[in-house]
């Protein structure tokens, strides 16, 4: 999902922010889990990183496919990758069946669990809340809530504008969400407490000024007064991106201007197709889209709202299938980018969000999602649920299973008694010493039919 700004991975402690106040108390620590699965849940967790360490924590970041035993991560990540790239069909039709099921299948199911302990361990001692960006993550740390194994309060922040079913983590104590609209779509899925609180990017995406516009432009090497549309695919650069690439220059709307990330084939494909303009790997994505006049999209991502933070109106085509397709549908709803189905449209549309009225609705609607004071956003209420009591679904989940137990247990000791009072009776009464032994080992057979005492609810 994301962009091909740059953003941190890594194992499982490499990700940590620099401890730059050694005196912070352990009890202002944060957890961030994310997945290097494209950019965009590390790039959340990198932004959220920044801000609370901002306000005073200590922030540490784990790598979910780090965690996984056996180095099924590098597999998990291969293979995402790989489906996405020469079988798209296949991986909408798991993403289909995923949703369908409420979130994962039995396999997906085990190789989470099987990550629990290590993530468990993983923990630094003295944190106080755990952050998930990737849905993974949150299963995993949703189990380990309900078992009563993290007695700390479990957030998730949902990086996208839709929401399948494997985000939604019955142990998870919080939602946080960018707008209503994925906020609703979590509720459905189950979840309790759902927060809407905006998006969050790096401060650098702002609307530009004219002078820093032209700038950018000359800093690219881009035409100065052409219109331009940025074309993005992730930072795997994956889509049917030269065959959009290639009707954006035909229908005549805009100049393309195609960011690859790390897929440099494509980038060759499309200088050798007559795209001038197709970049790599690009450091600088606030200065692109200061450059820019409109993004076109394929996934929904972590670009998007960095486009919205730009000023930048977006629109979604040719998407991705599988959470491509679900974001372009729930951006679509939420008046936030314009979903191009039909080719036809392209050049009509494009042209209505660069010079008219349509792109003006889409950029107040982009950069109204935005919190406007550092007292509110995600990282804030995340901050603010680090503080607070909240209630420990875990906790008491166990406690209801041990009380459960006991009154097993007591109902077992109390049936044992009356079982051998009733024995003694019929000993001292009804029964010689030959008979007994025969009536014991009946009542002990485990195939013999004992009438229940006093109703079906003894």
């Amino acid at each position: 999902m994301p962009h091909a700004a740059s953003t941190a991975s890594g194992s499982v402690l490499a990700g940590a922010i620099p401890r730059q106040r050694a005196t912070t108390p352990v009890e202002r620590r944060i957890a961030l889990v994310s997945a290097s699965l494209g950019a965009g849940h590390n790039g959340a967790a990198a932004e959220l990183a920044r801000r609370l360490t901002t306000q005073g924590h200590l922030v540490d970041r784990l790598d979910l496919l780090d965690l996984l035993p056996a180095r099924l991560g590098r597999t998990v990540q291969d293979g995402y990758h790989r489906m996405l790239v020469r079988a798209p069909w296949a991986y909408q039709r798991i993403y289909s069946r995923t949703e369908w099921a409420g979130g994962g299948g039995p396999v997906a199911r085990a190789l989470l669990r099987s990550a629990e302990d290590r993530v468990l361990r993983a923990l630094p001692p003295g944190t106080g809340a755990v952050v998930s960006t990737y849905p993974g993550a949150s299963r995993v740390l949703g189990n380990l809530r309900l078992a009563g194994r993290l007695n700390v309060p479990v957030v998730t922040y949902l990086t996208d504008f839709s929401v399948y079913p494997l985000w939604v983590a019955p142990g998870v104590d919080v939602h946080l969400a960018a707008h209503a609209i994925p906020a609703a779509q979590a509720r459905a899925a189950g979840a309790r407490d759902v927060r809407v609180c905006g998006p969050v990017t790096d401060p650098l995406f702002t609307p530009p000024t004219t002078a820093e516009r032209d700038r950018a432009r000359a800093g690219f090497a881009l035409p100065r007064h052409a219109p331009l549309a940025l074309l993005v695919a992730g930072s795997w650069g994956v889509g049917p991106v030269r065959q959009v690439a290639r009707g954006l220059r035909e229908c005549g709307a805009a100049v393309p201007v195609v960011v690859c990330g790390r897929n440099e084939s494509l980038a060759r494909h499309l200088h050798a197709d007559g795209v001038e303009h197709a970049f790599g790997w690009v450091d600088d994505m606030p200065g692109l889209m200061c450059a820019a006049d409109v993004l076109v999209q394929n996934a929904g991502g972590l670009t998007s709202l960095e486009a919205f933070a730009s000023g930048l109106p977006v629109a979604s085509y040719r998407c991705i299938p599988g959470h491509g397709l679900m974001n372009a549908a729930a951006l679509h709803e939420a008046g936030a980018a314009v979903w191009i189905r039909n080719p036809a449209d392209l050049k009509q549309t494009l042209n209505d969000l660069i010079d008219g009225p349509l792109g003006h609705r889409q950029r107040e609607t982009g950069l109204a999602l935005f919190a406007r004071s550092p007292d509110s956003g995600p990282a804030a209420e995340i901050a603010r649920l680090h503080h607070a009591t909240v209630p420990d679904h875990g906790r008491k989940i166990a406690a209801q299973r041990r009380s459960a137990l006991r009154r097993l247990a007591t109902i077992a000791a109390l049936a044992t008694a009356l079982w051998t009072s009733a024995v003694a009776m019929g000993v001292a009464t009804d029964y010689d010493g030959p008979d007994f032994l025969r009536t014991l080992g009946h009542s002990l057979d485990p195939d013999a039919h004992v009438p229940p005492i006093g109703g079906h609810h003894a």
